[in-house]
């Protein structure tokens, strides 16, 4: 008599194990957006805050402001447009890939203590490179942006300026500059040559608010926030440092002493909140 052996019976195996997790300390893959987008990008930006200007100075005239010497109030409005321009300009042209999140613009947690360290190193390199510069040159001038936009004319103006200079700059130059212009070309040269010519450009958009002897020191400012940037993986230490250095300067050009402490902690907790609001709170950035 023979047998029939059971039928053979496996366990079932189970969904598949979750992949592990990427490690801390491994530097983060830039996002994939083409190079050239880059310089269409910033193109795209000013040609919308040139219509802006256009656009508000006509309502200003319609209003009975003069179109020739426009008031303070013009300059200001079409200013934060021109930032607010290069904000869209930049999440239109990352779209092109995927649908952008704060986290690809750097908008994430970064490690305190080594953010620190290389945000006193950048600030460090750049104040020592602007006085030999100021000093070798014999430069005298002095930034008269908040005269131009009307600061001296009324506290709601000075407020007002203020806010755009130390808050409002920082945050949009930041997005735009570091977290899409020098991330797209970091696609094509690698980190040195975009951070270059991303510090050239920095430098040479400030052209019609800054002193000419200032535009160098600019653009030596915007190169070391692209290495900021790439060793801490996250852009809140260079927005950080963009608000209180624009702050010190702001107060400068006010003739300020104990009101630059407060403008600089003002800002950083103005910019603190709206970072609280868009960013990635996700794990901390491992560097760029």
């Amino acid at each position: 008599m023979s047998s029939v052996p059971p039928p053979l019976t496996y366990p079932h195996p189970g969904p598949p194990p979750d992949l592990p997790e990427r490690p801390e300390g491994l530097p983060g893959r830039p996002p994939a957006w083409p190079p050239w987008t880059a310089p269409v990008a910033l193109i795209a930006g000013f040609a919308v805050a040139i219509f802006g200007y256009i656009l508000v100075l006509t309502i200003g005239g319609v209003f009975g402001a003069d179109t020739a010497d426009p008031p303070p109030a013009v300059d200001i409005v079409a200013t934060v447009i021109q930032d607010g321009a290069l904000i869209v300009s930049a999440l239109a042209f990352a779209r092109m890939s995927s649908r952008p999140r704060p986290s690809q613009f750097g908008l994430r947690p970064a490690r305190l203590w080594s953010s620190a360290g290389w945000l006193a190193l950048t600030w460090f390199g750049f104040f020592l490179f602007s006085v030999i510069w100021v000093a070798a040159l014999g430069i005298t001038q002095k930034d008269d942006l908040p005269e131009q936009l009307g600061a001296d004319e009324s506290t709601v103006a000075l407020v007002a300026v203020a806010l755009l200079v130390c808050v409002v700059a920082p945050v949009a130059e930041e997005v735009f500059f570091r977290g899409y212009f020098f991330t797209a070309l970091r696609n094509w040269r690698g980190v040195w040559p975009a951070a270059i010519i991303t510090g050239f450009v920095f430098g040479a958009i400030h052209a019609g608010s800054a002193p000419i002897g200032y535009l160098v020191p600019l653009a030596v400012f915007g190169f070391g926030l692209c290495l900021l940037y790439w060793k801490t993986g996250s852009l809140y230490p260079c927005i950080a440092l963009h608000a209180i250095n624009n702050s010190i300067a702001f107060g400068v050009t006010q003739s300020w002493d104990w009101q630059i402490p407060l403008v600089v902690i003002g800002s950083l907790g103005i910019i603190g909140l709206l970072m609280l609001a868009v960013g990635d709170r996700a794990p901390r950035a491992a560097p760029a």
